[in-house]
Order: structure tokens, then C-alpha cells, then sequence
């Protein structure tokens, strides 16, 4: 497997690629990005175990949800039951080696939320977390100060694990090779995902605080999330949907692929 070294615009041409596979489908992509959004929040009600158990398969979810990309570009129909299916048709080995990853990704996930524990005020920012509504100056510089850590300490995690479920599922990679070869794929191209990362926490977080400002200001803020959510779920759906381009950006013959008409539209 060739591991391709991108120049940095590549991250701002994945994003534009991820546009264009959002625009094949969008009522697929936004079901998808919803179900997946309505699990997570379903397993709040089953406090630690829930949480636990959608970590462990979220290298399954992953693979389900590039697979629908897949399919999206060969012009299959794609159905919600593309989170288990796609799951289903690997060899039994493989699927296993996917929950094992899941459960490796867990462990990191539970050690990076012990470890942020030291460095956040959690009683500082629950009035955001059970409310949505910031309270005063304090409490917004606590909230960044908290996404800060949260990135520094995932980032790392996010390097082993961004490319490992496909290259279990579809290169038959093993649990080690597979970090591996994240890690690597991430590294060489670290100014692309640079300039993909920033430009996606520009467009996450700085639009949604000037839309609250602006209806702040008019005095009308109770209706801002009318026009955030809907952005805001746009936004992270065209996000998950340039995955799919990255992959096939950082990997050589990586099956399955963008076609060159693909290529050409965006």
C-alpha cells in the first residue's frame, strides 16, 4: 500500500470533494449522519455502558459510512442498514479485528477523559452543557480553554485511528499494521490536514458565534438556533463525507474509488 504525500492545499480540495459527494446524495448522507447522532444520544440513558459500547463499534460505524460513500459514487442505493451490512459482508476475522480496534479506541478515549479531568473545571461549564447558553466571560474562557485540551489530547489518538478501520476492513491489515499505517499517512500529510482541520473549526465554531452574536445583538438570540442547528448539522454531515476523499487522497489504489468524473466536477 503507497502512502501518497499531498502539498497542503489538498486539505481545501478534500473539503471541496466532500461537497461534491454530499451534493450525490444528501438525503442519504443527512439519514446517516442523523442515525448515527440519534445512537449517541440514545446511549446517554445507559450512563458509562452506552458511551462504551458505541466507542467500540465506532471503527464498524466508520467503515459503514464509507461504504456508503462508495456505493453513493457508483450510483447504488443506500439504505440505513449500511452500518451493519457493509459490517456483514467482511470475513469473520476481519470483523473481530474491527471490535478489538474498537476496543483499543475505547481505552484511548476513557484515558484521555481521565487525563483532561486534571485540567478542566467541569462544574464551571455545566451550565452550557445542560442549558446550551453561556453565562458570562468566565465561563466562554473556560469552554475554549477546555476544547484546547480536549484537541491536544485527541489529536494523537486521532492520528493512530483515522485510517485504521478501512485499512483492517479493506486492505487486511492487522490491529498494529493498520496504527501504523495511520500514523504514517496522517504525518505525511500533515499540512494538508493542517489547513483541512483549521479551515473545518473555522467553519464549526466562528459561524455559529457570529450567528448567535448577530441575533444577540438584535435582541432575538431564543431564535438563533433555528438557523445554527440546521447549519450546524450541513456542516458536520459534508465534514463526515470528505472522509471518504481523504482516504482515497492519502492512499494509492485504495479500492473503492473516486472516478475521474468525480475528479473532474469539483
Amino acid at each position: 500500500m503507497q502512502i501518497n504525500r499531498l502539498p497542503p492545499k489538498a486539505g481545501y480540495i478534500w473539503i471541496r470533494q466532500g461537497i461534491w459527494l454530499f451534493k450525490q446524495n444528501p438525503f442519504t448522507f443527512l439519514m446517516l449522519v442523523f442515525l448515527y447522532i440519534f445512537i449517541m444520544q440514545l446511549s446517554m440513558f445507559i450512563p458509562l455502558v452506552g458511551i462504551i459500547v458505541v466507542l467500540v463499534f465506532n471503527p464498524c460505524i466508520s467503515v459503514g459510512f464509507l461504504t456508503a460513500a462508495q456505493r453513493v459514487i457508483l450510483r447504488q442505493t443506500v439504505k440505513p442498514s449500511i452500518y451493519i451490512t457493509a459490517i456483514r459482508e467482511l470475513p469473520p476475522a476481519i470483523r473481530m479485528r474491527l471490535f478489538k480496534l474498537g476496543g483499543l479506541y475505547t481505552a484511548f478515549v476513557l484515558l484521555i477523559s481521565l487525563v483532561s479531568s486534571q485540567f478542566i473545571d467541569v462544574e464551571k461549564i455545566i451550565p452550557l452543557l445542560t442549558t446550551g447558553e453561556m453565562t458570562g466571560p468566565d465561563l466562554i474562557q473556560e469552554m475554549y480553554y477546555a476544547l484546547i485540551v480536549a484537541v491536544v489530547l485527541y489529536l494523537p489518538i486521532a492520528m493512530l485511528m483515522w485510517f485504521s478501520p478501512q485499512l483492517v476492513a479493506w486492505q487486511n491489515y492487522s490491529i498494529r499494521k493498520a496504527i501504523f499505517g495511520s500514523w504514517l499517512g496522517f504525518w505525511f500529510n500533515k499540512g494538508p490536514f493542517t489547513v483541512y482541520l483549521c479551515t473545518w473549526a473555522l467553519v464549526l465554531t466562528a459561524v455559529p458565534l457570529f450567528v448567535g452574536g448577530v441575533f444577540e445583538s438584535l435582541g432575538i438570540k431564543q431564535y438563533a438556533s433555528y438557523l445554527i442547528t440546521p447549519f450546524s448539522m450541513l456542516a458536520i454531515t459534508v465534514f463526515y463525507c470528505s472522509f471518504y476523499a481523504i482516504w482515497k487522497g492519502c492512499f494509492a489504489d485504495s479500492a473503492p474509488p473516486i472516478t475521474t468524473e468525480t475528479t473532474t466536477s469539483i
